[in-house]
């Protein structure tokens, strides 16, 4: 990866089962060119030692804040000096609240106050760590300052749950760490994203709704952002957080996600609707829990405002691109959605039992007028991000 060749990274362990990963990352960082040193924590030493990531390194590993063989005994301010990056990876729980709190108890935590170079995490922890008020602030708080978290990703964990809280795979790390120095074709634009599902209310308790889980929004959202757009993100309800650095605005029916979005997408100049939003909302809602008192029930159903359609159809309008989820001939009902609605680009997958919705993975067929490409099947994120390198190139090709 051309981006990190000669670039000098400083890369932090701390403890955590995930520490293991990080060995193949060294590996990986040093094929696409890198200069890499290592910094453990003395929990990271419990899991592996500092002489595997001497081996991979091809260098010393530190982990004394007060280094003897050092110049001066100052090892964390040469280390801080020579970053081009620091990456931490994994960063627990432990290490994010320290760091948000401008501690400098050991060598890691020293050196990425010491450093001028950018901070870059990758969370990895138990989900309900994850989800903890606490680390959501302190996650909060070190975007906030400029630091990048990377993750995490969600799946099963060592400790026999399952959920958001594993560290990224080290080929998404290198990816990520690289877009520090890669171009930003999307830097002064502004981007409006849709995410997640739409609940139209049947009574106070109940409403209709879709089995989205809002990842492959977020992600596009990510993706966005990390392409250099100032990203808004309109969502309805999910079990996500936020991308750092992206600005979240949440609704819960479609009636209120096209108030949001009409009121963001003024001046914007992409807007992609990811949303699974509800067609059909009921009639009427009730105003108190409708009673099971008979044998059936009747309900009676309405179109919600096609939110992508009333962008599209603005006099000035931003590069809109759409997704179109079928279960069946998918890239026919694509096509038809591209041109039915006058879009610049569709991204089509399959959905149904297995695929697509609730799942970290995804497939998918981009079209525009004319064109076509087949992004094949992986995680979202990676697809997001190939998804943007095609917007990126339609939206310049467009101007």
């Amino acid at each position: 990866m051309s981006e990190l060749a000669h670039k000098r990274i400083l890369l932090g362990v701390t403890g955590g089962i995930a520490a293991y990963k990080s060995a193949e990352l060294v590996r990986r960082l040093r094929d696409a060119g890198a200069e890499v040193r290592v910094a453990m924590t003395a929990a990271a030493q419990a899991f592996v030692t500092p002489l595997t990531f001497q081996a991979l390194s091809g260098h010393r590993v530190h982990t004394t804040l007060l280094d003897t063989e050092a110049e001066a005994a100052m090892g964390h301010i040469e280390l801080a000096r020579w970053a081009d990056a620091v990456l931490v990876a994994p960063a627990s729980a432990d290490f994010m609240a320290r760091l948000a709190h401008g501690l400098a108890d050991d060598l890691l935590a020293t050196l990425c106050l010491a450093t001028a170079a950018p901070i870059v995490l990758a969370p990895a922890m138990n989900r309900q760590m994850w989800a903890a008020e606490a680390t959501r602030d302190n996650a909060v708080c070190l975007a906030r300052r400029g630091v990048r978290l990377l993750g995490p990703a969600a799946g099963g964990q060592a400790c026999g749950e399952t959920g958001p809280g594993r560290m990224l795979e080290p080929r998404e790390l290198v990816r990520g760490l690289a877009e520090l120095w890669g171009p930003r074709p999307l830097a002064g634009r502004r981007a409006v994203v849709t995410a997640g599902p739409t609940r139209e209310a049947l009574d106070p308790v109940r409403y209709l709704s879709n089995r989205s889980s809002g990842k492959m929004g977020y992600a596009v959202a990510a993706a966005a952002a990390a392409a250099g757009a100032e990203v808004v993100l309109v969502s309805g309800p999910v079990a996500l957080a936020p991308p750092p650095g992206v600005r979240r605005v949440e609704v819960t029916s479609a009636a209120e996600m096209l108030d949001a979005v009409l009121a963001e997408v003024a001046g914007a100049d992409l807007f992609i609707a990811t949303a699974a939003v509800a067609d059909y909302r009921p009639a009427v809602s009730a105003d108190r829990k409708i009673k099971k008192d008979s044998e059936r029930m009747e309900l009676v159903l309405e179109r919600n405002p096609d939110i992508l359609a009333t962008v599209a159809a603005l006099p000035e309008r931003p590069f809109c691109v759409g997704f179109a989820a079928e279960t069946h001939d998918v890239i026919g009902y694509a096509r038809g959605k591209l041109e039915a609605k006058g879009l610049d680009l569709v991204a089509a997958n399959a959905v149904g039992e297995g695929q697509g919705f609730d799942r970290d993975d995804n497939t998918l067929t981009v079209l525009w007028p004319g064109g076509e490409r087949a992004l094949g099947s992986g995680s979202k994120r990676e697809l997001a991000r190939a998804l943007m390198d095609i917007i990126c190139e339609r939206l310049h090709a467009r101007d």
